[in-house]
Formats: structure tokens, sequence, C-alpha cells
């Protein structure tokens, strides 16, 4: 199994506040022909015409480490292989990245970055450290 995040539980928790049903912990995938795991899987409550939640899967960032751009790029390359994966594999499934709040406010400030994001179709959850909760979600 692998490691978790250290916000791992602060974005289980928050989830799960917010309606959500944790599926898997870890959520198991094949990328070409090896093994791996994206941190949760989740279905969500949607209202309206949908007659069945939404189905995601999240993958935890926490971004603590001495270089926001290189845990970034680690980040950015994971999530862009898992989304080809998904596509492939559980199409019907939405790729988020959960990062904490402090990390996305400084370092989405940078035009450059949202650029960069929205051209990978980065969705994103942020959620605050201190209260557990998620503060924003960005498709």
């Amino acid at each position: 199994m692998p490691a978790k995040d250290f916000y791992h539980g602060h974005v289980k928790s928050a989830l799960e506040a917010e309606g959500g049903k944790i599926t898997h912990d870890p959520f198991f995938i094949r990328v070409g022909r090896r093994k791996s795991f994206i941190d949760l899987g989740v279905e969500k409550a949607v209202i309206g015409a949908e007659k069945e939640g939404l189905k995601i899967a999240v993958e935890i960032k926490s971004f603590l480490g001495a270089s926001d751009l290189d845990e970034f790029e680690d980040a950015l390359g994971q999530f862009i292989i898992y989304f080809n994966a998904l596509e492939e594999k559980d199409p019907d499934r939405h790729l988020y990245m959960a990062m904490p709040g402090d990390f996305y406010e400084r370092f989405f400030e940078d035009g450059f970055f949202r650029k960069l994001a929205e051209r990978y179709s980065l969705k994103m959850i942020i959620f605050d450290e201190n209260t557990k909760a998620i503060h924003q979600w960005i498709k």
C-alpha cells in the first residue's frame, strides 16, 4: 500500500462532511501494465437531473517540501498519468488534486501556473488545513 499524504485524513473527513461517500481508500488503477493507487475514490451526491452521484478520484498533495516548484512538477506529472489512465479505464470518474489553501494562494497567484492548470484540465479541491474543511472546488 502506498504511503498516505500528511493531509490525507483532513481531506477524507472534509469530503465526508460535504456528503461524499468514500468508496476506495486507496483507489486502485492500472497505469499501462503497472499497478498504481490514487488516494481516494469518492461518490458525491449531485442535486438536479442526475440520478447517480458524481464519481471522483482524489489525489491528495501536501506540498510541505522545500521547493514548491519541484513538488508541483511531480504532482502535475502524476495527475497527467492518472488522468489518462482514468480516461481509459473509468471514463465516468473525474480526477481532482486536493491541496492546502496556503499552497494554492501562493503558487497560483502566478498567472503562468493558472494557465498551466487550465491547459491540463487540472481540477482542484482547495482545503483549509486548520479547519479541515473544503474551501473551494475548481473545475
